[in-house]
């Protein structure tokens, strides 16, 4: 028999049994939307994820304070609290590779302007620091080293703490209280939104490092010190300076464990879209149950489909059909099934991505690989699961085919 015979007669065979065929496809449908689906809103996700790990800074380099070996195990960063201001100006003497460098003083306050407040850290910078992490100025003016010098008390304000303690009125010029300190803020910070790690970026206050650190902390305590290299070729160059910088300043003899971790652009963005990945990998495992669960459907099916189809199978056996004619028209039918259902699944769950995409405000990534993928993956799965009940088919003896009731 012709291909385009052999597809004909499957796509009647099909269209005779309309919700058999409906009912058959249904795992293959559920399977593939899911992979497409949850594909779609992982790699958005990770698109997501590596812009608000690019809104962290250019070329950004983070260091911290980390415990040394304790008691035979190792504390977090933060542990215990190495760095100080004298680590930042050496940074800043002796490295070659970096464009700015910047502590982070950083204290929790309520902030009080007028008959409001609201709850937020309070972050002491250098100047460079707003280049180092892509912020830029909204309104207003950003301090200036003097500022530093005179341990000004002035302030820049994120979006969200400027709406929530002016409520759209222009807050340049507006005296705030922190600690019962008083500032006066100077500028407005333009909105960047959540971080990769779903932090509110812009609920944030930043003031000059040495008014934070001495009216507003303890006068000695830096929390971590960011910085960025000149260029991206030049990120591992910059971090072991940093760390032979830090481990002479710290007197930290040859095999010594560091008292300060330090961690580049790349390591954050790997350790945001790790889980991401992982997440997907995952659901799309257990999507991919569905779509075996299908193929066995299919076979099922096809199998009740012989057995109904016998005398018609002994009948075109006795005119000159051969066996390959059978085989073919059964897996062909098989294929077409398959095919049908993972189209079907591919626009349920390209659907299915959008809506909770716009759902949930994540970015949805359509890749076509991963589409052509899955149309050949479900006409495999029906060449596979079709294969045993057509050969079934094939190898029926004409004369008790006729003879089957």
């Amino acid at each position: 028999m012709k291909w385009r015979k052999l597809i004909k007669v499957a796509l009647q065979s099909i269209a005779r049994n309309k919700m058999r065929s409906l009912l058959t496809m249904l795992g293959i449908i559920i399977g593939v939307g899911s992979v497409i689906c949850l594909v779609a809103l992982g790699q958005g996700s990770q698109r997501d994820i590596e812009g608000q790990v690019a809104s962290l800074g250019t070329n950004l380099l983070m260091l911290r304070s980390g415990s040394s070996q304790v008691g035979g195990a190792r504390g977090g960063a933060g542990t215990l609290e190495t760095l100080s201001m004298e680590d930042v100006a050496r940074l800043r003497q002796e490295t070659t590779l970096l464009q700015g460098v910047s502590p982070e003083i950083r204290v929790t306050s309520q902030i009080i302007a007028g008959g409001r407040n609201w709850n937020t850290a309070v972050t002491g910078v250098s100047p460079e620091y707003l280049e180092i992490r892509n912020y830029q100025v909204a309104s207003g003016a950003p301090f200036a080293e003097r500022d530093v010098r005179t341990r000004a008390k002035v302030a820049l304000l994120g979006e969200t703490v400027a709406r929530e303690l002016f409520s759209g009125a222009d807050p340049i010029g507006a005296a705030i209280r922190i600690r019962n300190v008083p500032f006066r803020v100077i500028g407005v910070l333009a909105a960047k939104g959540q971080s990769a790690f779903g932090t509110d970026q812009d609920d944030i206050v930043l003031a000059p490092s040495t008014t934070v650190l001495y009216r507003l902390g303890d006068g000695k305590t830096v929390r971590s010190i960011v910085a960025s290299a000149a260029s991206p070729e030049e990120m591992e160059g910059a971090k072991d300076e940093i760390i032979a910088i830090m481990r002479e300043a710290h007197r930290i003899p040859a095999g010594g464990l560091d008292d300060f971790n330090i961690r580049d652009q790349t390591e954050i963005n790997q350790m945001a879209t790790r889980v991401t990945g992982t997440l997907t990998l995952l659901l799309s495992a257990i999507a991919a149950v569905s779509l075996l669960v299908g193929g066995i459907g299919i076979m099922n099916i096809m199998l009740v489909s012989v057995t109904e189809r016998t005398r018609e199978i002994g009948i075109r056996l006795a005119i000159g059909a051969r066996s390959v004619d059978i085989l073919s028209q059964f897996l062909i039918e098989a294929a077409i099934l398959s095919l049908l259902g993972g189209l079907i699944g591919i626009a349920c769950g390209l659907g299915a991505a959008w809506g909770f995409g716009s759902l949930l405000g994540i970015s949805v990534v359509i890749n076509p690989a991963v589409i052509a993928v899955a149309v050949l993956f479900t006409g495999a799965v029906g060449i596979f699961f079709g294969f045993y009940p057509a050969r079934k088919a094939a190898n029926l003896n004409p004369i008790d085919a006729l003879r089957y009731e």
